[in-house]
């Protein structure tokens, strides 16, 4: 499995989506959030997605020069209709915007919708939190339907909603909480069909209703199906889908899953808190240090070895990778070359940039 430098990655993205017809501003929008994941470990909603994306903008799916668009505003909320563009782009110019209306108003709240993939969700409550801000985001995937099986189901009928929540920290990473309400997200299947790996148990049912570690049971004809959060309580993870659906899909009118096929776009709804107009902002960093220290005392559970701050894995990912490099599969890193060689761009200088 080859190695790259995050910076070598960003330059090929660069180069893509600008082949693909995206302007440079947008074509470092969404490559920096791609490279951005994966260097936190979230490979599934980085590397993964060059080809993906590239093979959307080829077939029409997606506007490479689309101009997100306030459709509705009021003080405190907004919804933005991102005219077709790269969700990255989409997303970015929602989570702006909402920043904006919490400073002014202390709370911002933009609904997002007529995008493509946003990618990982923590981006944008992370966005506000580097800047002061707490952020909050619910996303689902409009009428997409297939993927997850609801509580007492045994085929895919939701999609994986993550909901994302960042915090700032006084001198410290942001906290950072960035879940799907299902077991897992979707592309860390792909991954691991592309890596030629078992899924753990517990992640997947085949077409039958019956447990399976093949990752081909979930993505094969017929599919089966992703279980909820939550395992024996599943229906917790099931219960915090619905409410994805209906604060990321109605209130944006992207729509709630009906069973489609194929996903048109996330529906998103970002909320930002200005924390100096709830409340004295020292007050509120010595608050969620006592908290942070408290659940420090515990006693380690030796399976797991230690405590951490929620994001905590995510940037120590990073650091470790910004100085490793970011591994990329076989399969992921040939059908990106596939992708180039199809936008009418070279890979091979990439290929030999390559970390042994």
């Amino acid at each position: 499995m080859p190695n790259f430098k995050p910076q070598d990655l960003r330059q090929l993205g660069y180069a893509l989506f600008e082949q693909c017809g995206c302007s440079a501003e947008d074509a470092r929008t969404v490559t920096d959030h791609l490279v951005d994941s994966s260097l936190y470990g979230h490979d599934s909603h980085g590397t993964l997605r060059f080809y993906e994306y590239v093979q959307h903008l080829r077939e029409g799916r997606f506007n490479p020069r689309g101009t997100p668009k306030i459709v509705q505003e009021k003080a405190c909320t907004a919804v933005v209709d991102g005219d077709g563009v790269l969700g990255q782009v989409g997303g970015t110019f929602a989570a702006r915007l909402a920043i904006s209306k919490a400073r002014e108003k202390g709370v911002g709240v933009v609904a997002l919708r007529n995008t493509a993939h946003v990618g990982r969700a923590g981006a944008y409550p992370l966005l506000a939190a580097r800047e002061g801000l707490l952020g909050l985001a619910f996303v689902n995937a409009g009428k997409l339907g297939r993927q997850i099986a609801p509580y007492g189901g045994l085929d895919g009928k939701l999609s994986t909603n993550p909901i994302a929540f960042a915090a700032p920290r006084r001198n410290a990473d942001p906290v950072l909480v960035d879940m799907t309400t299902s077991v897992v997200a979707e592309g860390k299947v792909r991954i691991y069909q592309n890596r030629g790996q078992q899924l753990p148990e517990g992640w997947i049912i085949d077409h039958e209703g019956k447990p399976a570690t093949d990752p081909h049971a979930f993505t094969g004809n017929p599919p089966g199906a992703i279980l909820p959060l939550g395992g024996v309580v599943g229906y917790k993870g099931y219960c915090l889908s619905f409410v994805v659906e209906i604060l990321g899909g109605a209130l944006s009118g992207e729509g709630c899953a009906a069973g489609e096929r194929e996903m048109h776009s996330n529906g998103v709804l970002l909320t930002v808190y200005d924390l100096e107009q709830f409340t004295d902002l020292d007050s509120y960093y010595d608050e969620l240090e006592i908290l942070i220290q408290h659940v420090h005392t515990s006693c380690i559970d030796p399976k797991v070895g230690e405590i951490l701050v929620p994001g905590e894995p995510e940037f120590r990912s990073a650091r470790k990778r910004e100085a490793e490099g970011i591994p990329v599969d076989n399969t992921t890193w040939s059908r990106i070359c596939e992708a180039a060689r199809s936008a009418g761009l070279d890979p091979a200088p990439w290929e030999q940039v390559q970390l042994r």
